[in-house]
C-alpha cells in the first residue's frame, strides 16, 4: 500500500506513515535514494550499473527510447515513432495502417531530420550561474544574467567536448546543470506494427487498464553510413516480471508542476488548462472536417489527430486532479508549512515570493488576448508550417548579424547549426491540408488588430489560400537559398509568407519582451527563491520536477483498486483476441478489430505470453518509449501509458493507484518470432 505524498518531502511521509512504503520521485541520476532503495528492496545499485543503464537510454524528440542490441538497434513505442513512420508513408505505401518489415539492413529507411540522444555526462554549473548575478539586479536583470551565463558555458563545453551541451533548470531554479549529449542524426525504421495493434482499442481505451498494445517500434543508429555500435545496449530478459517484482523505468518525464505554489496551481486549473483544452479540441474539429473529405485526407492527418486527442484526455486528467479537495488541502498545508520555516529565517528572501508569483501570474492572465493575437508556437505561426519556416528565416537572417551573447536565446551559436538542419529537412507537404490549417489559425485570431490588419478585408480562408498557393517554402532549395542570402535576400523576398513573417516579426518580439519582463523573470527569481528555501528546510529529499531530462522511477508489478475491485496487473495475448471478438470488428469504427496477420496467424501465437503489465511507478508524458528494467539490468518490458488514475501526477502522486502500463518483453519477442516472422530480428534481440 503507498501514500499519497504530494509536496512533502519523502522524510516527512515515512515519519508520517510508518510501515508504508512511497516509491514516488523522478530521480535525477545525480541523487538516487540509494538508501531508501537498499532499505526497502534490499538493492543498491553501484556506478557501473548505473553508468549502463544511462548509456543504454535514448531521449526522442516528445519520448524516449533505449538501445537493445550491439548493432544500435533501437526500441521505442509506436506512438513515439508514429510521426517518422507517418513521414515515411505515402498514399501508396501506408505503413501506418499496413506495418512495416524492413526484410534486410538495406531496406532500412531513413528518417530525415530525426534525432536521438545519448546522456554521457552531467555537470552542476549552480554556483557559477548564481555568481553571475550582481547583487541589486531586478527579476529582469537576474534573468538575464544567468540567461547569458548558461549561454557562455554551453559554448565551453561544446567547443572542449564536441558534445550536444543543454542547461538544465532543477527545483525551479534552485539548480542549474549542464546535460551534454551524444547526437544521433542517421536513424532509420527497421520494423513498425500496425496502428490497429499498436493502438488497440483506440481513443476508448486510451489512459485506461486492463490494456492490449503492441506499442512499439524499432529504429536503428547508423554513423558514417554503418550500423552504430553503442558503448552499452540492453540485454533482453531471459525471465521475464512476475507480480511484486521491483521494476525500474529510465527515460525522460517531459514535464510536472508539483513544486508549483498554490496560486500556480490555481491559475492552472482555473485558465491555463482549460483554454488549452478548448483550444485542441477545436483544432482537433478542423482537422476532423478535412479528414471526412478522402481516405487520403484521413491519412494526411491521422497522426495529428492521434495527439491532439492524447493530449486532450491527458489534460482533461491533469484538471480532474486540481479539483481534488482532499488532494489540494494537502498541497495548502504543504505550502504554509514551508511559509512558517521562510518566516522564521531571517536569511530568507523568500518571504515576499509567493506574493510575486500571483501577481505575476495575473499579468499573464491579461496578456491572453495579445497572445492569441499572434498565435505562435514551437514550428508553426497562425497553424501555418510554412509561415512557420518563414519566420524562423527572418529571424536567422537577423539575429545572425548580432553577436551571440545578444541573440534571441535560440538563435546563439550553440543553437544556430539545429536551426538551418532543421529548415532545410523534406518533409511531406500537403497545401489543402496547410491551407486548411492556416485558414483555422487565422480564424482562431481574426477578432484581433493584428490579424484584421493582415486580412485587409479578405477571409481567413481566402488570405490562406492565396499565400499557399503563391509561396515556395515547401521547396528545401528554396529554403536553402534564403539561408546562404542572409538577409539581404529575405528583405527583398516577395514570398507571401516572408512578406507577412516581417509584419509579424516585431510584435512577436515586442510581445515577447514584456512577457518575459513581467511574467517570466519574476517567476525564474522567486521561485528559484522558494526552492533555496525548500532546499535549505529539506535538502534533495525532494526530487525536482519533470524536465524532459534523464530519470528514474522504480516500483513493483502491482494491482491496484478501481471499480469495487482490484485490477490484476497483467494481461496476455490471449486475452487481446477474447476482448476483439467481444467488441466485434464494427465497434467505435473498428477500434477493438485485429490486423490481418493477428487474425491468420492466431494458431501459432502463444494465449498464457503476457502482454500489458501495470506497475506502481512515477511517470508522465514523455516517459512514453522508456525501457522498463529489472536489478540485473535487463530490459523486461516498454512503458507506453498510464492508467486514468494516474494523470493527476502532473500535479501530485498517489500511489495507491498510480500506475505505469508497460508492453511485456515477452509479448513483443512472440509477436516478432509468430506474427510478424522477422527471425533476424528475434536472433539480433536474443544476441544470438
Amino acid at each position: 500500500m503507498k501514500t499519497r505524498s504530494l509536496l512533502l518531502p519523502l522524510a516527512a511521509i515515512l515519519a508520517c506513515a510508518p510501515g508504508l512504503r512511497a516509491d514516488e520521485g523522478m530521480w535525477t541520476f545525480d541523487n538516487l535514494p540509494v538508501q531508501k532503495l537498499k532499505a526497502d528492496y534490499n538493492f543498491t545499485p553501484d556506478q557501473a550499473w548505473l553508468d549502463h543503464v544511462r548509456l543504454s537510454s535514448l531521449r526522442f524528440p516528445g519520448g524516449s527510447g533505449s538501445f537493445i542490441s550491439a548493432d544500435g538497434l533501437v526500441l521505442t513505442n509506436h506512438h513515439v515513432g508514429r510521426g517518422s513512420v507517418q513521414q515515411l508513408s505515402s498514399k501508396e505505401h501506408d505503413y501506418i495502417r499496413d506495418g512495416f518489415i524492413a526484410a534486410t539492413r538495406g531496406e532500412e529507411l531513413k528518417v530525415p531530420g530525426l534525432e536521438l540522444y545519448t546522456l554521457m555526462a552531467m555537470e552542476n554549473v549552480t554556483d557559477r550561474v548564481n555568481k553571475a548575478v550582481k547583487p541589486g539586479s531586478d527579476d529582469k536583470e537576474a534573468l538575464k544574467a544567468r540567461k547569458d551565463e548558461l549561454g557562455k558555458i554551453t559554448k565551453e563545453i561544446q567547443d572542449r567536448t564536441g558534445l550536444t551541451a543543454e542547461a538544465v533548470t532543477l527545483y525551479a531554479g534552485g539548480e542549474y546543470w549542464m546535460y551534454q549529449y551524444k547526437k544521433h542524426t542517421d536513424v532509420r525504421l527497421v520494423m513498425a506494427p500496425e496502428q490497429q495493434i499498436a493502438f488497440f482499442g483506440g481513443d476508448s481505451d486510451n489512459f485506461t487498464y486492463p490494456r492490449h498494445n503492441l506499442d512499439f517500434t524499432l529504429f536503428r543508429v547508423y554513423e558514417d553510413g554503418k550500423p552504430y555500435h553503442p558503448a552499452h545496449h540492453l540485454n533482453w530478459t531471459k525471465t521475464g516480471v512476475k507480480n511484486g517484482d521491483l521494476t525500474f523505468v529510465v527515460g525522460h518525464p517531459g514535464s510536472t508542476e508539483r513544486l508549483g505554489t498554490s496560486a500556480q496551481m490555481a491559475f492552472a486549473g482555473g485558465f491555463s488548462l482549460p483554454m488549452r483544452i478548448k483550444g485542441m479540441e477545436r483544432q482537433r474539429q478542423a482537422l476532423l472536417d478535412y479528414a471526412k473529405l478522402s481516405p487520403e485526407n484521413k491519412r494526411q492527418v491521422g497522426s495529428t489527430i492521434f495527439g491532439l486527442e492524447n493530449g486532450i484526455k491527458a489534460m482533461n486528467g491533469y484538471l480532474a486532479g486540481l479539483k481534488d479537495q482532499e488532494a489540494m488541502a494537502r498541497i495548502a498545508k504543504a505550502e504554509a508549512t514551508l511559509k512558517a520555516k521562510v518566516a522564521a529565517d531571517r536569511d530568507s528572501d523568500a518571504a515576499g515570493s509567493w506574493d510575486a508569483i500571483e501577481k505575476a501570474l495575473e499579468v499573464q492572465k491579461a496578456l491572453f488576448q495579445e497572445s492569441q493575437a499572434l498565435n505562435a508556437r514551437s514550428g508553426a505561426a497562425y497553424e501555418s508550417a510554412l509561415l512557420g519556416h518563414a519566420l524562423t528565416l527572418v529571424r536567422l537572417a537577423e539575429e545572425s548579424a548580432k553577436p551571440s551573447d545578444q541573440r534571441l536565446e535560440e538563435y546563439r551559436d550553440t543553437r544556430l547549426e539545429g536551426v538551418r538542419k532543421r529548415l532545410l529537412v523534406n518533409r511531406p507537404f500537403y497545401p489543402a491540408l496547410e491551407t486548411a490549417m492556416f485558414t483555422f489559425g487565422l480564424t482562431e485570431s481574426a477578432g484581433t488588430p493584428l490579424v484584421a490588419s493582415i486580412l485587409g478585408g479578405r477571409t481567413p480562408a481566402e488570405f490562406a489560400k492565396a499565400a499557399v498557393d503563391g509561396s515556395r517554402l515547401n521547396d528545401p532549395a528554396v529554403r536553402k537559398a534564403l539561408v546562404e542570402g542572409g538577409k539581404k535576400a529575405i528583405d527583398a523576398s516577395q514570398d507571401p509568407m516572408i512578406v507577412l513573417a516581417r509584419k509579424i516579426d516585431g510584435p512577436n518580439r515586442e510581445f515577447r519582451r514584456k512577457l518575459e519582463d513581467q511574467v517570466t523573470s519574476v517567476l525564474a527569481e522567486h521561485g528559484g527563491r522558494i526552492a533555496k528555501a525548500r532546499f535549505k528546510a529539506y535538502g534533495k529529499s525532494v526530487y525536482p520536477d519533470a524536465t524532459f531530462t534523464l530519470r528514474m522511477t522504480y516500483g513493483p508489478v502491482a494491482s491496484y483498486p478501481a471499480n469495487g475491485t482490484h485490477i490484476q496487473p497483467f494481461t496476455t495475448l490471449g486475452g487481446l483476441y477474447d476482448r476483439a471478438a467481444a467488441w466485434g470488428p464494427e465497434a467505435e469504427n473498428g477500434a477493438w478489430s485485429l490486423p490481418k496477420r493477428w487474425i491468420e496467424n492466431r494458431s501459432k501465437v502463444n494465449p498464457d505470453t503476457p502482454f500489458v503489465f501495470a506497475h506502481a511507478v512515477d511517470i508522465i508524458g514523455g516517459n512514453s518509449g522508456s525501457p522498463v528494467i529489472d536489478r540485473k539490468g535487463d530490459l523486461i518490458g516498454l512503458i507506453f501509458d498510464g492508467n486514468i488514475e494516474s494523470l493527476p501526477g502532473h500535479f501530485f502522486y498517489d500511489g495507491k493507484v498510480n500506475r505505469g502500463i508497460a508492453v511485456d518483453a515477452r509479448a513483443i519477442l512472440e509477436s516478432l518470432d509468430k506474427v510478424y516472422a522477422d527471425k533476424p530480428i528475434v536472433h539480433e534481440i536474443l544476441g544470438k
